[in-house]
């Protein structure tokens, strides 16, 4: 699914003599598809930030209604049981789970709540992940 995934396995799966796989090593390490992850460690505090946030996208409910929410660019929360397959009350935990890590923000229109991704939060992330 991940094309650097895939790159990966199959140049290993290639049968090289000792000098070919010596230069294949050299050439993947010049070719690298992305810089390092950071430029500096981060402080713990951060770590603790980052660790929340990649805890609340760590599950595929969450993960689905981020994607539904993002490609709509905002979602009724009376819209996204259906989507999720999952009940009200499940589907407003995980989203208030999302909440709480800052990736989408809540807004109250009337009876329903609406939401859209934090789009600064989200490239924070982005950009740790590189």
């Amino acid at each position: 699914m991940f094309p650097r995934l895939s790159s990966v396995s199959s140049a290993s799966t290639r049968p090289s003599t000792d000098q070919a796989a010596a230069d294949q090593a050299a050439t993947d390490q010049s070719e690298l598809c992305c810089p390092p992850l950071l430029t500096a460690a981060l402080s713990p505090a951060e770590a603790d930030e980052l660790a929340a946030i990649l805890k609340a996208l760590a599950d595929p409910v969450r993960l689905r209604l981020m994607s539904v929410i993002a490609a709509s660019g905002e979602a009724c929360a009376c819209d996204l049981p259906a989507v999720t397959g999952k009940s009200q009350p499940t589907t407003s935990h995980h989203l208030g789970q999302l909440v709480s890590a800052g990736l989408i923000e809540r807004e109250q229109r009337g009876k329903w709540a609406w939401f859209r991704v934090n789009e600064d939060r989200l490239a924070a992330v982005r950009a740790v992940l590189g």
